[in-house]
């Protein structure tokens, strides 16, 4: 089940709460994507933009700031810089990982070219920082600044990891923190610091979007093995054909006897895989528990998100981003 089959979605429910404020952020975005001299920016981030998502990083930094009490115009900024953020590292991340296709639509790289998708990812990193500025908040500066320097360090750090059975589950939680929860955790401390929020709540915010993008991103490498392709619209084994050693596969790793290990270093660090590896690697996996196990660490990361709101004062949008939580593991539940 994808995030968009399930029957209660709360990130549905949040942009119909928030839908004035992200007509102004959909509006903002619009007016600074535009290029005076290079009109093939507006096509590219047009094109990744028009491909639809959920925009749940904006959403959850006017959430933040609503629940927060905040009453000024910049939240709308600030919104915007997070989406323009994503949006750069998407163009980004299909030029590393050779993308064809994204949200079921053709990558920007494979449309245009390699150099368009970097350099439009670099102006739109750019119209990203020229955002933050405008709020005149270097707090809310260096949280974004930081928070791109960790995905662009969180990527690397993938490049080298992705395909090294040393690679264990501290090294892949950085690796997570860096590629999906250190958006989601500044996308929502950002909110609560433009509100200036006291500092519990501000650290409590922090405190639900890394664990939300933790869950977030452990359960889409769980589904990976034991996904329903139709709805994830990925195959089943996509990252062990990749050779991208995920939590599920660091966890069988960990237990693998000599037999075992040998199999993940043909199949995963050199990479030469042959007809029933994958068979292989889920039967190894189902054996040592693998499954089950990254289940249990998805739904603990998704309870220590909800927990991080417990002194929040009660609010419908409180609420939504509990529901949120449960929601993003709802599919494995």
């Amino acid at each position: 089940m994808s995030l968009d089959q399930a029957a209660h979605k709360p990130h549905e429910a949040l942009a119909a709460l928030l839908a004035d404020d992200m007509g102004r952020v959909n509006d903002l975005i619009a007016a600074r994507m535009a290029s005076e001299h290079a009109p093939r920016i507006p096509e590219v981030t047009a094109h990744l933009v028009g491909a639809g998502g959920k925009r749940l990083r904006p959403l959850l930094t006017l959430a933040t700031a609503q629940l927060c009490g905040y009453e000024g115009p910049y939240h709308v900024h600030l919104a915007a810089t997070v989406e323009f953020i994503h949006t750069a590292t998407l163009l980004h991340d299909d030029v590393v990982d050779e993308s064809a296709q994204r949200r079921g639509r053709p990558t920007a790289n494979l449309l245009w070219d390699n150099k368009s998708s970097v350099l439009v990812g670099d102006y739109l990193f750019s119209r990203a920082f020229q955002l933050m500025v405008e709020t005149g908040s270097l707090r809310v500066l260096d949280i974004l600044a930081n928070a791109s320097a960790t995905i662009a360090e969180g990527e690397v750090l993938q490049l080298t990891a992705a395909q090294d059975l040393a690679t264990d589950e501290s090294i892949y939680l950085q690796v997570v923190r860096g590629k999906t929860a250190a958006l989601f955790s500044a996308a929502t401390e950002v909110g609560g610091v433009i509100a200036r929020a006291d500092e519990a709540h501000v650290k409590a915010l922090f405190d639900y979007g890394d664990a939300l993008g933790i869950a977030f991103q452990i359960v889409d490498d769980l589904l990976d093995y034991q996904g329903d392709t139709a709805a994830t619209g990925k195959n089943v084994g996509d990252d062990f054909r990749e050779r991208k050693l995920t939590l599920p596969l660091i966890k069988a790793v960990a237990k693998a006897d000599t037999e075992e290990r040998a199999f993940w270093v043909r199949t995963i660090e050199k990479g030469k895989q042959e007809d029933g590896d994958l068979e292989t690697a889920l039967e190894l996996l189902n054996r040592h528990g693998a499954l089950e196990d990254t289940r249990q660490d998805a739904l603990k990361w998704a309870q220590d998100a909800k927990d991080a709101l417990a002194d929040l004062p009660d609010h419908e949008i409180k609420t939504l981003l509990i529901d949120l939580a449960d929601y993003v593991v709802a599919r494995i539940s």
